[in-house]
């Protein structure tokens, strides 16, 4: 399933799915997800901890350590969507919406290069 050919909703799906067949849907308060996100989000940062910038993308070099944070990619994702279906968020529109409002934020002009 290349991202090229998975949509966002087939994702939110089998994610729904995979948590219905559990009967995990009674643990999965948004408070709860969004806990599990956070978590899963730190154990991601952990595989960049301490690194140089340099080090950090040379990473994407050593296929065993990008198949660990793969994983852990995944498991941040699978948490957003899981926190999507229990709010009933349209994730696509909500990510549209926001690459807008930072597009009027920070303009081309003003902001190509800088980071400040």
């Amino acid at each position: 399933m290349p991202d090229d050919a998975t949509t966002l909703h087939e994702l939110r799906r089998r994610m729904a799915e995979f948590v219905a067949e559990r009967d995990w849907g009674r643990f999965h308060s948004p408070k709860n997800l969004v806990m599990g996100l956070a978590v899963e989000a730190a154990e991601l940062m952990e595989h960049f901890l301490w690194m140089e910038n340099a080090e950090s993308f040379a990473v994407a070099q050593d296929a065993q350590r990008l198949t660990a944070i793969g994983e852990e990619m995944a498991d941040v994702a699978c948490y957003l969507l899981a926190l999507a279906n229990v709010l009933g968020m349209d994730l696509s529109d909500a990510i549209v919406d926001k690459l807008a409002k930072n597009a009027t934020k920070y303009p081309v002009e003003r902001y190509r290069g800088r980071y400040q």
